[in-house]
């Protein structure tokens, strides 16, 4: 049987989907996992609020991997759900193993940074949120591909005033967890970034 363009493209196609698809699957049950969390935070009167990030306690250190599914109330939860489903499933589209790979990458390096240098309890998916904008932005520049500069341009564009949350101000606002997320995020893209000796770049 011949393989032509045509089937090529159509393969290609049928890849990409697949891949959005359990990008959705992903990022989207993620979400709801933190809707049911924050819910039964509500109904136990923050008793889940423990799982936060409290510096510099040796014994608190596994709970960076919990900090970023655990939220601050309802309305700390609605501020982050657009941006972690938008930027969450951008990122994971590209293919799942990369990015539990970035976001775990962002766990540890957003939440390591929380540890060492912040002042009070943290939590929020918001290390997670900046960690995708810097993953996504840091493919563009060391990919240099086509389709992944467009993305990091238009993450920029929309998404660009975010980046204002890394600086101190607001004592209710963690921009330890912001900076430190964002900085996981781009080492993320470095780290997984494609070696120039695999051959051939696929397509995005």
């Amino acid at each position: 049987m011949s393989y032509t363009p045509e089937r090529r493209r159509s393969e290609s196609l049928a890849m990409h989907g697949t891949r959005a698809l359990s990008a959705a699957v992903l990022v989207g049950a993620v979400t709801a996992l933190m809707w049911v969390l924050e819910a039964f935070d509500y109904t136990t009167d923050g008793w889940l609020d423990r799982f936060g990030i409290q510096p510099r306690d040796v014994n608190d250190l596994p709970d960076i991997f919990t900090a970023p599914f655990m939220h601050a109330g309802f309305g700390h939860l609605m501020a982050n759900t657009v941006p972690f489903l938008v930027l969450g499933f951008i990122a994971a589209a590209r293919g799942i193993a990369k990015f539990l790979v970035a976001s775990l990458i962002v766990i540890v390096v957003g939440g390591l940074g929380v540890w060492f240098t912040s002042s009070a309890n943290t939590l929020g998916s918001s290390i997670l949120i900046f960690g995708f904008f810097g993953y996504l932005v840091g493919r563009g520049i060391f990919e240099r591909r086509l389709a992944d500069i467009a993305i990091a341009v238009a993450v920029v564009a929309v998404y660009g005033t975010m980046l204002l949350g890394v600086i101190p101000g607001d004592p209710g606002i963690s921009w330890q967890g912001h900076l430190f997320g964002l900085l996981g995020g781009v080492l993320g893209a470095w780290f997984l970034r494609r070696s120039p000796s695999r051959g051939a770049p696929s397509s995005a």
